[in-house]
């Protein structure tokens, strides 16, 4: 087994030594959107919006190709192309958005809506989506890592693969859909195996792992940070363990996505003996964004050759309303007009027939020369009632830096904005079994965000007149999220709670007896 490592260890340098980058970021934006734009020409998306006219632009030097795009293409969000294009996908049409018809739809986890959204799913994605994955196993050659850990058991806490069939397509969660197609190789050290994997059934699936566990010798943890936490909680507690590491001592890696690791890290790393290595990825159910591609960094790669293309607006007040809906006209910037240190909202166009679509993330580049990035919040997930802009990277850093600070381990958080006679309030709702009180908490909260964002500063001293915290149990939290149907799996908790949403939750907390 050994050698086995070692091989598979030199297998990957090799092949990344040949995946060499070629070109400017700017280069291979414009090549991929050629791509894109040739194989959906004579859909019926194509031919309405003229691709043919649009390619034709591509032969000049600058970037008409782009003016042309970005001018004849209108923008979208899930209702909107839903409602014109993709709801006949569902219905069995082909050649819509992308050739061919559609036979898998992910479901999102939901946490900006009332319900879930289904997101086609291509042959052509699925297969980018598999290609990005190898590269970041290839980036493992950047790190210090003993030959036998490339023979240990990788433990992927996803959805369910056992997926919805309506007599059309199949749908599901994207980690189930991506899960139940595994190539050959990977399946030998993928676990929990099939029909573990299968289950629909959240709780039944963690207590499936658990009695498994000491069967396995894992290296490798993939998942969404609350979940994975939950259950190796449950297998500590089980054997009677000081730390995860007494049962799976060659665990080393834990691969997270979909929601920020800092807040979950003091937490997690009770559960260790020693600290992992932290890889992060942005694998959303439009596609494979981007993944961390270098150690010690806070930032991800973004996907620019495989499938994708990027657009950038700045997230400020001259693009968006106070909701963080699109103002019209708003000014879309390509990847070699983007600057480091500013806010910006996601659009994308894909292989999977989205088109100049609203992710609905925020991100910020971290290096614009190595298109490096970082995730800071949602369009719809952030506070200004009054002007104070508090995004969720403020807040997931402030949680941090409480954590750090109170030795508390906080495994969910919540806030709220609301009406506080003429002027307005932050109400927070912090999960932890840790006991703390919650004014001292709020205080602290209240200060490192003070330090973290001048709109901050300034409106706590006018409209911002109260912010107030209540500590949860984390069930509470995870209650809530199995009666939305959002239990498990790639869902998390919204860091805001907004409309609709918001209000369940205050009735969730009423008909728990919890007062606010």
């Amino acid at each position: 087994m050994a050698l086995l490592g070692t091989l598979l260890k030199k297998g990957i340098r090799l092949r990344e030594s040949l995946d060499q980058e070629y070109s400017s970021p700017a280069e291979l934006q414009k090549q991929e959107l050629k791509k894109l734009l040739i194989q959906a020409k004579d859909t019926e998306f194509g031919k309405k919006y003229r691709f043919d006219l649009i390619l034709k632009e591509f032969k000049k030097p600058n970037k008409d190709f782009y003016r042309a795009f970005s001018s004849m293409v209108p923008t979208y969000h899930y209702e909107k192309i839903y409602q014109e294009w993709w709801h006949k996908l569902k219905e069995g049409e082909k050649n819509i958005t992308w050739p061919g018809a559609i036979r898998y739809f992910a479901l999102t986890s939901g946490t900006s809506g009332a319900s879930s959204k289904y997101i086609p799913i291509t042959k052509d994605m699925v297969k980018a989506i598999r290609k990005t994955g190898v590269r970041q196993i290839l980036s493992l050659s950047k790190y210090d890592l003993p030959d036998k850990l490339f023979t240990k058991g990788i433990l992927m806490l996803g959805g369910s693969t056992d997926l919805e069939f309506n007599g059309t397509f199949f749908s599901g969660d994207l980690s189930g859909i991506t899960t139940g197609r595994l190539p050959i190789w990977f399946q030998r050290f993928y676990k929990p195996g099939k029909q573990i994997s299968k289950n629909k059934n959240w709780g039944e699936k963690l207590e499936q792992i658990v009695e498994m566990a000491p069967k396995w010798d894992i290296g490798i943890i993939v998942g969404v940070p609350a979940w994975l936490q939950i259950l190796l909680e449950k297998i500590i507690e089980r054997y009677e363990l000081k730390t995860i590491h007494d049962l799976w001592p060659n665990l080393s890696i834990f691969v997270h996505g979909g929601v920020s690791f800092e807040p979950y890290k003091k937490g997690f790393e009770k559960l260790l003996d020693r600290p992992l290595i932290y890889m992060e990825t942005y694998l959303a159910s439009e596609g494979f964004l981007a993944f961390q591609a270098l150690p010690n960094r806070r930032s991800m790669r973004l996907v620019l050759n495989n499938g994708i293309f990027h657009e950038f607006v700045p997230f400020n007040d001259e693009n968006f309303d106070e909701n963080g809906e699109l103002k019209d006209e708003p000014k879309f910037l390509y990847i070699d007009e983007v600057e480091e240190g500013v806010d910006y909202a996601l659009f994308i166009s894909t292989c999977a027939g989205a088109w100049r679509y609203q992710i609905g993330d925020v991100i910020r580049f971290a290096s614009v020369e190595e298109s490096e990035i970082c995730i800071t919040g949602r369009t719809k997930h952030f506070l200004s009632l009054c002007g104070e802009h508090l995004s969720m990277d403020n807040m997931n850093r402030a949680i941090e830096m409480v954590s750090e600070e109170m030795n508390l381990n906080i495994k969910e958080f919540t806030v709220l904005g609301l009406p506080y006679g003429s002027l307005f309030m932050h109400q927070w709702f912090v999960g932890t079994d840790d006991q703390v009180d919650a004014e001292k908490l709020m205080s602290r909260i209240d200060s490192h965000l003070k330090s973290l964002n001048d709109d901050y500063i300034t409106e706590r001293e006018h409209a911002l007149k109260r912010v107030s915290c209540m500590v949860l149990s984390p069930s509470l939290f995870y209650d809530w999220m199995r009666e939305q149907g959002k239990e498990g799996g790639q869902n998390k908790f919204p860091r805001v709670l907004k409309g609709d949403k918001m209000e369940q939750w205050l009735a969730f907390l009423k008909e728990n007896g919890v007062q606010v």
